[in-house]
């Protein structure tokens, strides 16, 4: 299985994440496969290894957003 099908298989997979450990590892697989298909895209130049990516980023922004939680308030 190639980066590209590891990247759309993940892009497509449901995200339940219950513990934290889920959530960092998937961040990491996440960072993991945007570097993978930038390599790639690096010597093609294709705009749709481009979009694959954004989504990608935007998947792993809203799992770190998750980890990192609510800021505390002060009152």
């Amino acid at each position: 299985m190639g980066i590209i099908e590891k990247a759309k298989a993940f892009e497509t997979r449901k995200f339940s994440f219950k513990t934290t450990s889920d959530r960092i590892i998937a961040a990491r697989e996440a960072k993991e496969l945007i570097l993978g298909v930038n390599e790639i895209y690096k010597q093609k130049k294709d705009a749709k290894l481009m979009d694959l990516m954004k989504r990608l980023t935007v998947i792993k922004q809203k799992i770190e957003k998750r980890l990192k939680g609510r800021p505390l308030t002060a009152a």
